[in-house]
């Protein structure tokens, strides 16, 4: 028997059905990014070694089932399903979420940019130039996309141990779950949780040399994109106290000690520290706009 949920046409033409992989690849990273619902066929799923960053999976059948309780708790979050190349499975799985109420697009070409000898080259070339950003699945840290991460480390954050929930949020599972404890009782509490310890010697995500657990994650996940790496020095500096190694460093680390002194409660601290990194991830992604006094521009003086 044919399960697949069939494709309403009128919404399969309509202008907004699809998101370019240039559009979506701008928003990926951001506080209000889609969420990403990587509906691959299994086969192809399972043997896949990426995901999308931060994506989610879902079996085509299991999407009706995915949109009731997301309407219950994320109505309005703009949702992006992929398969493998764009075609049929990802226009099915975005039909039934408009069907449900909710805001849904597909992504043009797929995970793997268009099939060749089937999609237009002209379009095969533009997606594939504009691919959004991977991540390597990693089931030893129990990130495949197909239940939330737990993350556990040491209690009173400030930097390292903030700025990785940051990136886990944001790039890799924003399902996630963080605990923080006390620093003799995290390797255990990591058995007990089944979550993966970090920031804690003997973790599995933790300082190697000069590198500290964020440098850890984005080796870890292959999160290799400038504006990451440019975030990921200045992380480095201030939480390795080389704050000549980044201009920023030195900032981020008077703030996180700021911050750390206005929340005792560890989550809340994560919570508020959220857009700082925000703030910093979209300095680093963009063309730095200077800022100086000019009196003139202000009183109208100039010629």
């Amino acid at each position: 028997m044919d399960t697949r949920i069939k494709p309403l046409c009128k919404s399969a033409h309509s202008p907004d059905f699809f998101i370019t992989p240039q559009a979506l690849g701008s928003r990926l990273g951001r506080a209000d990014a889609p969420l990403l619902l990587d509906v691959r066929p299994a086969g192809r799923y399972q043997s896949s070694a990426q995901l999308l960053a931060g994506a989610q999976r879902c079996e085509l059948e299991d999407v009706p089932t995915f949109a009731a309780a997301q309407k219950l708790v994320h109505p309005h979050r703009l949702i992006v399903a992929y398969c493998v190349y764009g075609h049929h499975v990802s226009a099915d799985a975005v039909a039934a979420l408009r069907v449900a109420g909710l805001p849904a697009q597909a992504l043009a070409g797929g995970f793997e940019g268009g099939q060749d000898g089937v999609d237009d080259t002209a379009d095969i070339a533009l997606w594939r130039g504009h691919m959004p950003l991977r991540m390597a699945k990693r089931a030893d840290w129990g990130v495949t996309g197909e239940q939330p991460s737990r993350w556990v480390t040491r209690a009173r954050p400030k930097i390292d141990r903030i700025a990785c929930p940051w990136l886990i949020c944001r790039f890799v599972d924003p399902r996630a779950e963080f605990f923080y404890m006390p620093a003799a009782q995290v390797l255990d509490e990591a058995k007990c949780l089944g979550a993966v310890a970090f920031d804690i010697p003997g973790a599995p995500v933790t300082h190697v040399g000069e590198l500290c657990s964020f440098d850890a994650l984005l080796q870890g996940f292959a999160l290799h994109v400038p504006a990451l790496d440019v975030l990921g020095r200045i992380v480095r500096g201030a939480d390795t106290d080389c704050l000549t190694l980044a201009p920023q460093s030195a900032g981020l680390l008077a703030m996180s000690l700021g911050l750390s002194q206005l929340h005792t409660d560890d989550h809340a601290m994560l919570e508020a520290a959220l857009p700082l990194y925000d703030a910093l991830y979209a300095f680093c992604s963009s063309a730095h706009e200077p800022h100086r006094w000019q009196p003139e521009t202000m009183t109208g003086t100039l010629p």
